[in-house]
Formats: structure tokens, C-alpha cells, sequence
């Protein structure tokens, strides 16, 4: 997937919170997304992402593909996800994985009667 795509994508979902209410000013955790063949490159992959606002998890897929997914803790911007998504790419496609996507958790405030 082309990082055009990627961008496009980002855009869309970015002006999506926007009109949603989304905290832009705050730290979020961050998911991204990448998908390998086996276990062992996925693990592999995790090696390049440690540290204090990150967090690497690998899970089996119902398919028998292997889920990476990838929290680093840091605003909601457009450059910000885009430079993280390169990062992640220069990784996981050298060892046979393809991204799939991210996301964030946006937080519903309760609105008072």
C-alpha cells in the first residue's frame, strides 16, 4: 500500500474525530497495525519498538497470521501518525509483514441532563 494511501486514510479518519469532539490537545495511545505470515517474524518486528511510550503485542490470528499491534502514547496529528506508520513500514515489510492500519480510543464525555 502506497503511503498516499496511507495519508489519504489518515486524513479522512483525522477530520472524522475532529467533527467528533476529539481531544487533539492530550497524549492518546495510538494503535497501529501489521499483519506477518508467522510468529517468529513478528517478534522480530517487536524488537524495534520498545521503550517508555510504547507497547508491542503479538497475537494469533483465526487465519493462522500474526496480529502486531503497536501503542505508542502521543498526540493525534497527521505528521505525527505518518512519520510512526514510515517507521513501522521500514520494518515490517522488510520481514514479510504488510501494515493494517491504526486507530485511537476517543473517550465519550456523558452529557448532563
Amino acid at each position: 500500500m502506497s503511503t498516499a494511501l496511507y495519508d489519504d486514510v489518515s486524513s479522512g479518519v483525522l477530520r472524522r474525530m475532529k467533527e467528533g469532539g476529539f481531544d487533539f490537545a492530550s497524549f492518546h495511545p495510538i494503535e497501529f497495525y501489521a499483519i506477518f505470515p508467522d510468529e517468529e517474524r513478528a517478534r522480530m518486528a517487536t524488537r524495534n519498538f520498545r521503550g517508555e511510550s510504547l507497547h508491542a503485542l503479538v497475537t494469533e490470528r483465526d487465519d493462522g497470521a500474526w496480529h502486531l499491534q503497536v501503542s505508542k502514547v502521543m498526540y493525534a496529528t497527521h505528521a505525527g501518525i505518518g512519520d510512526f506508520e514510515h517507521d513501522l513500514e521500514s520494518v515490517v515489510i522488510p520481514l514479510g509483514g504488510t501494515l493494517d492500519g491504526w486507530g485511537v480510543t476517543q473517550e465519550v464525555k456523558a452529557s448532563r441532563p
